[in-house]
């Protein structure tokens, strides 16, 4: 994964971010969907299977099972725990009254 599909990248930790934004916005919410996300990412892998016969002409084999892999291993992570999606809502000086995001 680090070397094919994000070289270089990097997935930051709750610490990370909230040490980075300390002091420059007021957190108004964060969320977590990451208990759902791996049923998104198996239905995009099933998409993707089905429309591979549209896309090939333009792709490699080795991009079908690479982009295949990314979907289901990063599906079985979320589905383990071991990763996770966050929607952070962050304001430059708070909302006035509190932000109420309804779940």
């Amino acid at each position: 994964m680090e070397k094919y599909i994000f070289p270089n990248g990097c997935l930051p930790s709750m610490l990370q971010i909230a040490k980075s934004t300390e002091g420059l916005f007021v957190t108004e919410d964060w969320h977590n969907f990451g208990a759902d996300y791996d049923l998104t990412l198996v239905e995009l892998e099933k998409r993707f299977k089905a429309g591979w016969p549209e896309l090939k002409e333009n792709y490699s084999d080795s991009f079908y099972r690479m982009f295949r892999y990314y979907l289901l291993s990063c599906a079985g992570g979320f589905r383990a725990r071991d990763l996770q999606l966050w929607q952070i809502l962050f304001s430059p000086h708070g909302v006035p009254g509190g932000m109420r995001v309804p779940r």
